[in-house]
């Protein structure tokens, strides 16, 4: 039963990343976000395959999983998510030259953290993935404010309750192992995979009402404009 609900939560995240990860650069032409999102999708495939086969952590697999996890801990679901959701709450039009150097050091910061865990630095790195967080989930809080003075509410709520769940994931990844969990941390991942697909979810939509409520005031303003011309 707790694969099964591995298995599910994985395919959660899966999906959602790819879903939204796609419509981010169609439709909102934000390639920091869906980019990133279409990364975590792409892990948790990796993920996926990698439980299905129950391999070691000797395989190709758990190389790239050790990857992908690093790049978004560090970087991805830290900088790049707060580049990304800036281009609502502030209109940043980032340069091809920041998105592909965000990327690119998150690239080179993951190659150099994989397998941290087994490393001399390993405590130091877990603080540093812990710090990045907090940072991000500052900026998150941030948000959610900007949601609730806008008028949407009920996406500024989702917003705080998927930063809550994240930020707890964060604090405990190294550091907490879940009664009764298994040396593979099935529990632990289960409800990591659900709170990263939440947080994908959340903020695509709630990016999706920033980016309307945005257009709306474009287009009030440009009314009055025309009016004051006329």
């Amino acid at each position: 039963m707790k694969e099964i609900l591995f298995l599910i939560a994985d395919l959660w995240a899966i999906v959602v990343g790819f879903t939204y990860g796609i419509k981010f650069i169609r439709k909102h032409h934000n390639y920091l976000l869906g980019l990133e999102w279409i990364v975590v999708a792409t892990s948790c495939t990796n993920f996926f395959i990698f439980a299905a086969t129950k391999s070691s952590h000797d395989s190709l697999l758990y190389t790239i999983a050790s990857f992908f996890d690093a790049f978004s801990r560090s970087v991805g679901i830290t900088l790049i998510l707060v580049l990304g959701l800036l281009q609502v709450t502030h209109r940043y039009k980032p340069t091809l030259a920041v998105e592909i150097g965000s990327f690119a050091l998150a690239a080179v910061v993951g190659s150099l953290l994989v397998g941290y865990q087994e490393s001399a630095y390993a405590t130091p790195i877990a603080i540093f993935f812990i710090v990045a967080n907090v940072l991000t989930s500052i900026f998150l809080i941030y948000f959610s404010m900007r949601l609730w003075q806008i008028g949407e509410q009920k996406h500024a709520v989702w917003a705080g309750i998927s930063t809550f769940c994240s930020f707890l994931i964060a604090a405990i990844y190294d550091f907490v192992h879940i009664p009764g969990d298994d040396a593979e941390h099935t529990i632990f991942y289960t409800l990591a995979l659900a709170a990263w697909g939440l947080q994908m979810f959340v903020f695509y939509r709630a990016y999706d009402a920033f980016d309307a409520h945005n257009k709306r005031v474009d287009a009030e303003n440009g009314q009055h404009t025309t009016g004051a011309h006329a």
